[in-house]
C-alpha cells in the first residue's frame, strides 16, 4: 500500500513551527507590489508568489501530519492517534482557508487567459494546488469530525487482534492457518474472528460514509466517490467504464481458473466444490491466488533474510534504497499497523517502509512492492518544485511496485538472489500458473471494491451486508456463508484509510504489464515473457527517465504515454494471461 505525502524538518522544529504558522495574506488581486518580469504575466507573477506562500505554510503542515501518522501507525497509542488527529486538522484548517481558496482560483481562472501563454510549469502546480484545497472549502468543524472519525476508526483496525478460543492472533498467524490447516471448521472461526473487526467498526464507518458525503455535496460533486475521483483527474464514468471492459475481458478466464481452484481446494479439504465458502480461500478477502500449485515458494524464503534480499534487488537495479530501510519499522508488535505501507514524509530525503516481516514469500514480494514505492519517490529529481515532486497518479507508483512484486517467485530472479530452485521447470510452470491466478483473481476483487465502494458513497443507506456479498457472488464467483449477516465489508480497512482508491490498484496493474512490454522490446530486447531483470542496471536508468523523472508535471494519461508510446490500456496484461495459459 502506497501513502502519497510531503518536508525535511525534524519532527520537534515541524511542530514547533506549525504551532505557531500564520498565513501571509494574499496581496488585493491586480496591486502588485512591483511589475511583472519581462515575458511574466501579472497572472503568472501571482501564481509563482502562490506556489512560493503555499511551500512556505503548507510543506511544513503535510511533513507534520505525515510524521504523525506514522508514529501513530508505529504505535497504536492514544497519544499518537490524538496527534496524528491534531496534525491533520492544522492541515485542514490551512487548506480551507476561503480567502486563499478564491484567491487561488482567480489565479487559476486568470491563467488561462494569460497574455504571454503563463508557463505550463507553473500552470501545472496551480491546478494540483487547486484540487488539494477544493476538497477542503467545507465547514471547518466537519473537517475535524471527518477526522476525528477516520482516526478513530484507523486505530481500532490497528489494535484489533482475531481471537479464538480465548486466544489473541498477530495477522501473520491467521494467514498462516488459513493458507495451511485443512480443518473447515477451524478455519471458518478464525476467519469470522478476522471479521470481527467489521462488527467494531461499522457504526462508526457509517457515520463517516455521512460525513464524507456531506462535505462532497457541500462542494457540489454527487458524491464523496465522485468527489474524490474528480480530485485525482479521473471521473466515476471513465473508470466503471473501463471496469466494464475489463470484465469482459477477463470474467470467463476467471470462471475457468476459479474452477480449478475450487476443484483443487475441495479435494484439500474432502468436501465438494459447491460446498466451498469464503474461509476456503487462504485469503480473507479471496484477492490473491490460495497455495495450491505443484512448488511451494515458501521453503526457499524460510532461512532468507527478506529484507537484506529485496535491498540488494533494487541495488542491482541501480536504484539502491539502503537509506530506506534504515529508516524503515519492519518487523511484527502488538499495536502496530498490522499490514505495510510506504511513506514519503518530506518529498525530501524521508522515506520510510512499515512491514511486519516473516521469511516467507508473500513477505519477499510484500517487500518488493513497498521498496518499489520507495525507488519511485527517492528517484524522482530534487529539482523538481515541491508540489510535482510526487507521482503522476497513486496508480502510476502501484504499477512500479506491482512490476517488482512479481520476482518473489519467479526462478530466474530467485536463483539470481542465491536462494536455491532444485527443479527450475516445476518453479516456472508454478509461477506461471500462480501468475495467471494473480491477475485474474485481482481482477475480480477490485470488481468488487470499486462497485462497493461507488454505490455504498450513491446510496449509504442501503442494505451494505447484502451488495457486499451479492458483489462477492456475482464477480468472485464466492457462495456467500448462509445465515450469515455481518458487516463483513467494514472489515476491509481501505475503505477507511484509503477511500477511491482500489481502482489505482487494477490500473497499476494495467501500466506495469505496459512497462514490463517496453522494458522486454527497448531495454532488453527479448521477446522471453519473464525475463530476470536482477542487476540490470538499464532498468533502473530506463525507469529513471521515462517513469519517475517527471514527477506530476504530466497528467497520469501523458505519463503513461511518455513512457510506454500508448495510453493505458489492457492489451498487454492479456498478452501475459495468454502467455501464463501457455505456459501452464
Amino acid at each position: 500500500m502506497k501513502m502519497l505525502v510531503g518536508s525535511p524538518l525534524p519532527l520537534a522544529a515541524t511542530l514547533a513551527v506549525v504551532l505557531c504558522v500564520v498565513i501571509p495574506p494574499l496581496r488585493a488581486l491586480g496591486q502588485d507590489a512591483s511589475p511583472a518580469p519581462a515575458g511574466q504575466s501579472p497572472a503568472g507573477q501571482r501564481a509563482a508568489e502562490f506556489i512560493a506562500r503555499y511551500e512556505q505554510t503548507i510543506r511544513p503542515l503535510e511533513t507534520a501530519r505525515n510524521l504523525a501518522d506514522w508514529n501513530a501507525a508505529a504505535s497504536g497509542k492514544d497519544e499518537d492517534y490524538k496527534a496524528a488527529e491534531e496534525a491533520q486538522n492544522r492541515l485542514d484548517a490551512a487548506l480551507a482557508n476561503p480567502a486563499e481558496f478564491a484567491a487561488l482560483k482567480q489565479i487559476r481562472d486568470d491563467l488561462k487567459k494569460a497574455d504571454p501563454k503563463p508557463d505550463p510549469l507553473a500552470v501545472r502546480q496551480i491546478d494540483l494546488i487547486y484540487l488539494e484545497y477544493l476538497g477542503k472549502q467545507v465547514d471547518p468543524e466537519l473537517l475535524k469530525r471527518i477526522t476525528a472519525k477516520s482516526t478513530a476508526i484507523t486505530q481500532a483496525f490497528n489494535v484489533y487482534r482475531a481471537e479464538v478460543n480465548g486466544r489473541k492472533l498477530p495477522d501473520s498467524e491467521v494467514e498462516k492457518i488459513l493458507k495451511e490447516n485443512r480443518d473447515s471448521q477451524y478455519r471458518r472461526a478464525v476467519w469470522e474472528a478476522s471479521k470481527g473487526v467489521g462488527a467494531v467498526v461499522e457504526k462508526d464507518l457509517k457515520e463517516l460514509v455521512a460525513l464524507r458525503n456531506e462535505a462532497a455535496r457541500k462542494l457540489g460533486f454527487t458524491d464523496y466517490y465522485d468527489m474524490e475521483l474528480r480530485r485525482s483527474e479521473m471521473s466515476r464514468e471513465q473508470v466503471l467504464k473501463l471496469f466494464d471492459a475489463l470484465h469482459d475481458l477477463t470474467h470467463g478466464l476467471f470462471r475457468e481458473a476459479k474452477r480449478e481452484i475450487d476443484a483443487r481446494l475441495a479435494a484439500d479439504y474432502s468436501i465438494q466444490p459447491d460446498a466451498l465458502r469464503p474461509w476456503h480461500y487462504h485469503d480473507r478477502f479471496f484477492q490473491e491466488p490460495p497455495d495450491i500449485y505443484d512448488f511451494d515458494f515458501d521453503p526457499p524464503y524460510a532461512k532468507a533474510d527478506v529484507v537484506k534480499l529485496a535491498g540488494q534487488f533494487y541495488t542491482g537495479l541501480g536504484l539502491p534504497v539502503d537509506d530506506v530501510l534504515a529508516r524503515s519499522d519492519l518487523y511484527e508488535r502488538p499495536g502496530k499497523y498490522p499490514h505495510a505501507m510506504c511513506t514519503f514524509i518530506d518529498r525530501e530525503n524521508d522515506i520510510r517502509v512499515m512491514a511486519n516481516v516473516v521469511p516467507n514469500e508473500r513477505w519477499m514480494s510484500t517487500m518488493l512492492h513497498e521498496l518499489g514505492h520507495a525507488a519511485y519517490d527517492k528517484y524522482m529529481p530534487k529539482s523538481l518544485p515541491y508540489v510535482v515532486r510526487t507521482p503522476a497518479h497513486t496508480f502510476t507508483t502501484e504499477a512500479i511496485a506491482m512490476l517488482f512484486e512479481r520476482f518473489a517467485r519467479q526462478p530466474g530472479s530467485m536463483r539470481a538472489m542465491g536462494l536455491e530452485v532444485a527443479d527450475p521447470v516445476a518453479v516456472a510452470r508454478a509461477e506461471a500458473r500462480s501468475r495467471r491466478d494473480q491477475i485474474l483473481i485481482f481482477a475480480a476483487w477490485t470488481q468488487v471494491m470499486v462497485r462497493f465502494e461507488s454505490a455504498m458513497y450513491q446510496q449509504p443507506d442501503q442494505d451494505l451486508n447484502t451488495l457486499w456479498w451479492d458483489l462477492v457472488e456475482k464477480y468472485q464467483l464466492v457462495r456467500r456463508p448462509e445465515g450469515r449477516n455481518a458487516p463483513d465489508y467494514a472489515s476491509k480497512i481501505h475503505i477507511v484509510s484509503a477511500p477511491a482508491y482500489y481502482h489505482a490498484y487494477m490500473m497499476g496493474q494495467m501500466f506495469a504489464s505496459q512497462l514490463h512490454r517496453t522494458i522486454r522490446r527497448d531495454v532488453l530486447q527479448t521477446d522471453d515473457p519473464t525475463p530476470v531483470y536482477n542487476n540490470r542496471k538499464e532498468i533502473g536508468e530506463f525507469l529513471k527517465t521515462k517513469v519517475f523523472a517527471p514527477g506530476a508535471t504530466l497528467r497520469w494519461n501523458e505519463l503513461v504515454r511518455h513512457a510506454t508510446g500508448e495510453d493505458l490500456n489492457p492489451k498487454a496484461m492479456m498478452e501475459e494471461l495468454q502467455a501464463a495459459a501457455h505456459d501452464h
